[in-house]
């Protein structure tokens, strides 16, 4: 019966651990994506170019804008592709391309919730400077909602942030940390010469 039980429990865990594998086609959907924000990028660098000599300045800072919009969005969903893909499904060998990022084989999820959290931060302000820009069209109640959102994102990730400091924190003090040196020994006494009587 023990032996049945152990060994269900290890068939088990095997379906378990190959289910991540689940989630590679979410990744791979994600960087199809990325073409539709090319897209679009695009679209708007080629309506930009095109009416360039016929937008006043405040229209031409927020075509700029939408561009930078497209463009975090894009580097956004980058960091979910291979942080995820990385965490969850298998170990990325970036050994071979020494193009490679330094940052895509270190981000573990702490790191990757904090680097989303401050895309959306950066997303949601670039979206407030637009409505800022043409303060003179929008309603102040569309103002107060864009910057009561975006009050939450920044107070949301200074909150995490906080939070993965004070548990990383935690975590250092209860466990000793097995790369520390060993501390220095005592000094050794000089040798006191022998007595002459």
């Amino acid at each position: 019966m023990a032996e049945q039980k152990v060994q269900f429990e290890a068939t088990l865990e095997r379906w378990l651990v190959a289910s991540r594998w689940l989630l590679a086609p979410f990744f791979i959907g994600l960087a199809l994506a990325i073409i539709v924000l090319l897209i679009k990028f695009v679209q708007e660098f080629v309506h930009l170019v095109t009416h360039a000599l016929a937008l006043t300045e405040a229209e031409a800072i927020l075509a700029i804008l939408s561009l930078v919009d497209i463009a975090l969005t894009g580097a956004l969903v980058m960091i979910v592709i291979f942080s995820g893909y990385e965490n969850f499904v298998s170990r990325i060998d970036h050994t071979t391309d020494r193009n490679w990022p330094e940052w895509m084989g270190s981000i573990d999820f702490t790191a990757l919730k904090i680097k989303l959290l401050g895309s959306i931060v950066a997303i949601s302000a670039i979206q407030l400077l637009k409505q800022f820009m043409a303060v003179k069209t929008a309603p102040d109640r569309d103002l107060m909602w864009y910057v009561g959102i975006h009050l939450v994102f920044v107070v949301s990730s200074v909150l995490l942030a906080l939070s993965d400091r004070i548990s990383g924190d935690i975590k250092s003090k209860t466990k000793p940390d097995a790369a520390a040196p060993p501390p220095p020994a005592a000094p050794a006494k000089p040798a006191t010469p022998p007595r002459s009587y």
